[in-house]
């Protein structure tokens, strides 16, 4: 008998009316108004005790990737919430990216907004760019294929070589212009921070001035040099290095800009000792944090279509999870283009599990 909680409750009393119990009405009961359908992540609050992955403010929503020690705690209400897993589910009308177009903005200016020191190695930059080129058609990107849209026709994840499918690594730009007036006060960076706003407004500054434009299938990634951080607003609402390490969002233009804010890595939060294939343990960091962004963004750029009942996106479920290293002497677990890479793993529907290489 296929009964819903209610439905079994109604049954159970009008079983037992006889013996002076009020006899329920089992057709009413079964048409009670179902739970408020989910639509996107901001509705969605988080498990007791885990961090809030989707901070909200002024109407924007962001999905962040929490620090290690969040990673842990999220990790601990899953295992305290029956059911807090995988799969990943598709939430009718959202969107997915077919493909993957990404762009790279290095901000670099001369010093911080409190007149200290910032850099960011050209070495930083290159394996950065290295990485988002050679993304597209590999392990991870291949996991993807399984996901799709429900907007008209049926339409799934592509990944192939960028010449086929006009993937990976569209353009890079190094901007020097200063940073804006500190928007925002966390304990990290005090007195250098700034806003998902200013973030937002730095992006569209670049892609006007490089002439770049936005569509369902391009990423802008905002990487920020070293000593700088950031905040979703001014108000502290979750912040780079206590919350997050990095996020993905999407600027309501026509058409939408999706983006990521790339903070400087950090090696005493955003990494799990991983190895270092590239002898830049800073810069290999990172490289999985944006590998972590891109397959968040590619699967639900407008936080609106692939991500489980507790709100999880697919990276999520495998942060800080790298598998098995048999690359590079075990210094790497992914070999892209000729190019070793240490990056966490993704959920995969099909193996319910975290993997390396997709279906």
């Amino acid at each position: 008998m296929n009964m819903n909680k209610r439905s079994w409750i109604a049954v159970g009393f009008a079983v037992v009316a006889g013996a002076g119990w009020p006899l329920l009405d089992v057709a009413a009961a079964q048409t009670l108004p179902p739970a408020a359908p989910v639509h996107n992540l901001s509705e969605i609050k988080p498990l007791f005790g885990a961090p809030n992955l989707n901070p909200t403010s002024r109407g924007r929503t962001a999905h962040i990737m929490p620090t290690v020690q969040g990673a842990r705690a999220l990790a601990k209400a899953r295992a305290l919430a029956p059911f807090a897993g995988g799969p990943l589910v598709y939430h009718a009308g959202g969107s997915i990216m077919q493909r993957a177009k990404l762009y790279a903005i290095f901000w670099i200016p001369a010093a911080l907004q409190n007149g200290g020191s910032t850099g960011m190695p050209v070495a930083y930059q290159n394996l950065q760019t290295k990485l988002l080129a050679d993304y597209t058609a590999n392990g991870i990107d291949n996991n993807n294929t399984q996901y799709y849209q429900i907007i008209g026709p049926t339409t799934y994840i592509q990944n192939a070589a960028g010449v086929i499918l006009n993937n990976g690594l569209a353009g890079f730009a190094v901007d020097n212009a200063p940073y804006p007036a500190s928007g925002c006060f966390d304990t990290a960076t005090p007195g250098n921070c700034i806003t998902d706003a200013q973030i937002q407004a730095e992006i569209q500054r670049v892609m006007a001035l490089k002439g770049w434009t936005s569509g369902p299938n391009k990423m802008f990634l905002l990487y920020t040099s070293s000593g700088e951080g950031s905040c979703f607003d001014a108000g502290g609402t979750s912040c780079a290095y206590t919350d997050y390490c990095a996020y993905h969002g999407f600027i309501g233009t026509s058409p939408p800009i999706i983006y990521a804010n790339m903070p400087f890595g950090n090696l005493s939060v955003c990494a799990a000792g991983q190895p270092s294939p590239n002898g830049d343990a800073v810069a290999d960091s990172v490289t999985s944090t944006a590998s972590h962004e891109i397959t968040e963004a590619i699967t639900d750029p407008f936080l609106n279509a692939w991500f489980t009942a507790q709100g999880y996106e697919i990276g999520d479920l495998c942060a800080y999870n790298y598998g098995t290293n048999t690359w590079d002497t075990g210094a790497a677990n992914e070999l892209w283009n000729g190019n070793f890479y240490e990056v966490q793993q993704e959920f995969d529907n099909h193996a319910g599990g975290c993997v390396q290489l997709g279906p």
